[in-house]
């Protein structure tokens, strides 16, 4: 059984997401056993780059953030190699198509199996395209996460259908961000993955205090949680893996779904 299987073993599974890289590497690396010792079970990297299309103000600007710094790619194989010593929390990194072809495909994957990261998601890959990095993916067993947005209506049983790892579900249209109301017909967007595929399901985009993680992981396998986050590290920096914590302990405490199952 993967990580990521294990990881959905749970009632409910909690995803929190940070850019790698912002402030420094270093403190990625503090903030990611901070929220596996909060509770959360499965952990999204944002590998920084220079036009991150699917992501709002917040999320970018960590983008910008960790590319000054001098983070590289690099960098960040080689601190989820360093993770795999103190954790086996699964790891997704999420990217854009551009740098894997400039780092190169085979080599990108083979790095992945390398350093034990779980799965990629790459939201500028359409499904058309997906050749692109499947059979890499396949080689080198690393779960290619597709996301499913509310517009994509008939397409959603096309692309979930062969879903590997979970579906990542888009709650709303637009880039990433928190707001304060999400689709209410988010609902019928799972019901329709649910009835093509057994792989789980998780929604994100939006999501920014308990009461919508549990919401959503109501209706879903899980919740996705990243700009809200991302904007405690922005107004922490360096000391932002203990209120990182706080806020992560906060969602896991008001609900119970998502405690690990023993």
């Amino acid at each position: 059984m993967s990580r990521i299987e294990e990881a959905f073993k749970r009632k409910k599974t909690l995803i929190t997401f940070v850019t790698g890289g912002d402030p420094d590497v270093e403190t990625t690396k503090k903030l990611v056993l901070e929220m596996v010792r909060a509770g959360a079970g499965l952990i999204e990297i944002g590998i920084p780059f220079s036009d991150p299309i699917a992501e709002g103000p917040v999320i970018s600007a960590a983008n910008e953030r960790a590319l000054a710094n001098g983070c590289t790619t690099d960098d960040l194989f080689e601190m989820v190699k360093e993770l795999r010593n103190v954790t086996q929390i699964p790891i997704v990194f999420l990217t854009y198509i551009n740098p894997i072809y400039t780092y190169g495909k085979d080599k990108f994957f083979s790095r992945c199996k390398e350093c034990m990261v779980d799965g990629v998601i790459v939201p500028d890959l359409p499904y058309e395209e997906k050749e692109e990095i499947s059979s890499y993916c396949e080689k080198y067993g690393v779960d290619r996460i597709v996301l499913v947005a509310p517009t994509s209506k008939e397409r959603i049983s096309m692309i979930a259908k062969d879903a590997k790892g979970y579906v990542y579900c888009v709650s709303s249209m637009g880039v990433t961000g928190m707001r304060s109301n999400l689709n209410s017909n988010i609902s019928e967007v799972v019901d329709t993955i649910k009835n093509v595929t057994s792989t789980p399901c998780a929604i994100g985009f939006g999501i920014s205090n308990p009461e919508q993680a549990k919401a959503m992981s109501d209706i879903s396998d899980g919740a996705i949680i990243g700009s809200a986050i991302v904007k405690i590290v922005e107004q922490y920096g360096k000391e932002s893996p203990e209120k990182v914590y706080d806020f992560v302990k906060e969602i896991t405490d008001y609900s119970a779904d998502f405690v690990e199952m023993k």
